[in-house]
């Protein structure tokens, strides 16, 4: 991130630059719900910084299992799991978490699963609205 640097009684002081939210950024992937109100504020806060987003709505263009099995990689797939979503609830997943690949499957299955946003910059993937990572970018 672009700092500027300010003096206040003889010491340095960096804080964000005035550009930092105007400046334009890179192309970034965004899986989003447009209904889902963390998508909407990621998406509104990445506008505002000038990233270029190529949206795409997990709602009614799916992701099929490879493509979940390509997103989570080798990270944890329980922080994938939407832990807000009734499925979640309904089935105990938070003390009873299904297997990778029945979350994979039940994923694709029912995509209001997948926590989101979903933000993919080459090999970085955020999760959720971070607007510290998202910053990072």
């Amino acid at each position: 991130m672009a700092t500027t640097t300010k003096k206040a009684a003889g010491k340095s002081k960096k804080t964000p630059a005035a550009s930092t939210t105007k400046k334009h950024r890179r192309s970034v992937e965004f899986l989003q719900k447009p209904t889902c109100t963390s998508c909407r504020n990621a998406r509104a806060y990445m506008e505002k910084c000038g990233f270029d987003l190529r949206l795409r709505d997990i709602g009614k263009d799916r992701l099929d299992p490879q493509e979940i099995e390509n997103l989570i990689g080798q990270r944890d797939y329980k922080t994938f799991l939407n832990t807000r979503n009734e499925l979640y609830r309904r089935q105990n997943m938070k003390e009873n978490p299904p297997t990778r690949a029945q979350a994979v499957k039940m994923i694709a299955a029912e995509p209001n699963l997948i926590r989101r946003p979903i933000i993919i910059s080459g090999e970085k993937i955020i999760i959720g609205f971070d607007q510290e990572s998202i910053d990072d970018l």
